[in-house]
C-alpha cells in the first residue's frame, strides 16, 4: 500500500519504486496469502476499503468480481459479508496492479539479503543477485514469524505433532481427526486454528491455554456506532485511562450499547490516546492491559465465533486460564501441568498434539532477518522503547542510535506501533501507509529540487 500510494502521488515523475517480496503476487502478505477456506476477514467487508474517501470500494470490487463465489457462508447472520481472506488479498493485488503494469512499481520476487548505507543512499541486494541503489528505503516487513516459548520448543523438539508455526502451509495436516490438541495462546491465530481444524473434520478435544483465559470476542449484533471521547483532555496514565474506559462502558450500557461501541471509539482515537501517554505509561499499559485490549479489540468473524461457541457449549473445546508449569513427551503423548489462574490448582493434562498460537514475535524483529540485524548493528535501526517494533519519529522516519530521525529510512505498518499506537487493524494500517507514502513523496520532492539546484549551479 505504501508503494501503490507513492505511485499515485508521483504520477508523471521519474521515480522508480521497487517492492521486494518473494511471493508470486503483491497484496496478500502473510495474513491474506492463505488458501484455507476457514480463514475469513475479521471485520465486515463494508469496513475494508483501501480508499478512505470511498468506503464502499471493497464492496463494489466484490460485486464486480462476482464475489464471494462458491462461499454461501460468507454472509453472516448479522447481514454483513465476511469473505475469505484470500479474496481480500486479491483486492489489494488489483489495487496495485495498474502501477505494476505501467512499470511505476517493480515487483522483485526475491528475498532481501543486505541493506547497506552507501553515501546518502542505500544499496539493497537480494538472494537472486539483484542490486538496487535507492534514495529512500521503507521497512514494511510487518509481522515476523511466530516464536514458540523456549521451554516448550525444547521439551517438544522432534515430536511429530508439535506445530511451532501454524502459518506454515499444510502445518495442520499432521493432526489426526481425534487427536487431543493443546493450543498455546488464545487470540486470533488460535481462533483460526480451531476453525481450520473443525473444518478439516477434526473432532477431538481442544484445550486453548492462555495466562488469563481470555479469548477473542465476536462482533456486536446489531452493529453500533463508536461511543466515547478519549481525546479531549486525554489520559496521562494507564490507570486513569482504564478508569475512563470503564466509566464509558457503563455510560454506553445505560444508553443501550455494549462495550463494542466503546472499544471501537478507542480504536479510532488510538493514535491520540497513545501519544498523550509518557513512555513509562505506555510500557505499563502494554504490560498490564494489552491482553484485555487484544481480546476485545481484535474480534473474530461470526462464522469463526460460532464454531468456538458451539464447541464450548458441547464441551469439546475448553478455554483454560493459567500458567504452563511443565510440559514433556512421554512416548507419543504430550503431558502438561497447568496451574490455574484463579484457584492456583495444578492440573495434569495429556495431549496428542500441541500448536503454538502466541502470535508474531515482534520483540525479536531485529533478529528475524539478517539485513535487519545488520542495520541494527550499524546503528540505523533499534527496537522501540515499548517493545512493540522499531523506533521511529512522528514522521515515521527510523531513529538511529542517537535518537535522530533518518529522512531516507522509513518504518511502515505495525512495526511503528511504539510511536503511533493502534496500528494493527486494516483502517489504521492503511491510513499509516498513505501517511508514509506522502512523507516519502515530500522527501523525494525536496531531493529533486536539491539536485536541480546543484545541477544548475
Amino acid at each position: 500500500m505504501v508503494a501503490a500510494n507513492l505511485a499515485r502521488n508521483m504520477v508523471g515523475q521519474a521515480v522508480s519504486i521497487f517492492v521486494f517480496e518473494p511471493r508470486g503476487h503483491l497484496g496478500a502478505g502473510l495474513a491474506y496469502d492463505t488458501a484455507d477456506p476457514a480463514h475469513r476477514v475479521n471485520v465486515p467487508a463494508a469496513r475494508m476499503s483501501l480508499i478512505p474517501e470511498a468506503p464502499d470500494d471493497f464492496v463494489h470490487w466484490l460485486s464486480r468480481k462476482g464475489e464471494p463465489a462458491d462461499d454461501p457462508d460468507a454472509l453472516a447472520a448479522d447481514g454483513h459479508l465476511y469473505p475469505r481472506r484470500s479474496v481480500f488479498g486479491r483486492y489489494v493485488g488489483d489495487f496495485i496492479a495498474p502501477y505494476l503494469e505501467s512499470r511505476h512499481v517493480h515487483h522483485c520476487r526475491e528475498r532481501v539479503v543486505t541493506v547497506e548505507r552507501t553515501g546518502s543512499q542505500w544499496r539493497i541486494r537480494t538472494d537472486g543477485g539483484t542490486e538496487v541503489i535507492a534514495d529512500i528505503a521503507v521497512v514494511a516487513t510487518t509481522h515476523p514469524a511466530p516464536c514458540a516459548p523456549g521451554s516448550v520448543a525444547r521439551a517438544l523438539a522432534g515430536h511429530p505433532r508439535f506445530i511451532a508455526d501454524s502459518t506454515v502451509p499444510g502445518a495442520l495436516s499432521v493432526i489426526g481427526d481425534n487427536d487431543r490438541v493443546l493450543v498455546i495462546g488464545n487470540g486470533l491465530t488460535a481462533a483460526d486454528v480451531i476453525a481450520s481444524l473443525r473444518r478439516r473434520g477434526h473432532a477431538g478435544a481442544i484445550t486453548a491455554l492462555s495466562r488469563r483465559g481470555l479469548r477473542s470476542r465476536g462482533h456486536a449484533t446489531p452493529a453500533q456506532e463508536p461511543s466515547g471521547d478519549f481525546t479531549s483532555d486525554p489520559s496521562r496514565t494507564a490507570l486513569s485511562l482504564l478508569k475512563r474506559v470503564r466509566l464509558a462502558i457503563g455510560e454506553a450500557g445505560e444508553g443501550g450499547l455494549s462495550w463494542h461501541a466503546v472499544f471501537d471509539a478507542l480504536r479510532t482515537q488510538g493514535g491520540c490516546i497513545w501519544r498523550a501517554l509518557p513512555i513509562a505509561e505506555r510500557r505499563r499499559l502494554v504490560r498490564h492491559l494489552r491482553p484485555y485490549w487484544d481480546a476485545h479489540r481484535f474480534r473474530v468473524a461470526p462464522q469463526i465465533d460460532a464454531v468456538i461457541t458451539q464447541g464450548l457449549e458441547r464441551g469439546d473445546i475448553r478455554v483454560l486460564g493459567g500458567s504452563l508449569m511443565a510440559i514433556a513427551q512421554v512416548g507419543p503423548t504430550i503431558t502438561a501441568q497447568v496451574r490455574q489462574r484463579h484457584t492456583g490448582t495444578r492440573e495434569d493434562l495429556a495431549f496428542d498434539a500441541c500448536i503454538v498460537t502466541t502470535g508474531p514475535a515482534h520483540k525479536g524483529i531485529l533478529a528475524s532477518q539478517p539485513w535487519l540485524a545488520d542495520l541494527a548493528i550499524s546503528g540505523h535501526l533499534h527496537a522501540d522503547a515499548v517493545g512493540l517494533g522499531l523506533a521511529c519519529d512522528d514522521r515515521s522516519q527510523a531513529m538511529d542510535r542517537r535518537g535522530e530521525g533518518d529522512d531516507t529510512l522509513f518504518i511502515a505498518g505495525p512495526l511503528a506501533r511504539g510511536t503511533f499506537g493502534e496500528l494493527m487493524g486494516l483502517p489504521q494500517v492503511n491510513d499509516h501507509a498513505i501517511f508514509v507514502a506522502e512523507e516519502v513523496a515530500q522527501r523525494l520532492a525536496r531531493l529533486s529540487r536539491f539536485r536541480a539546484s546543484a545541477k544548475s549551479a
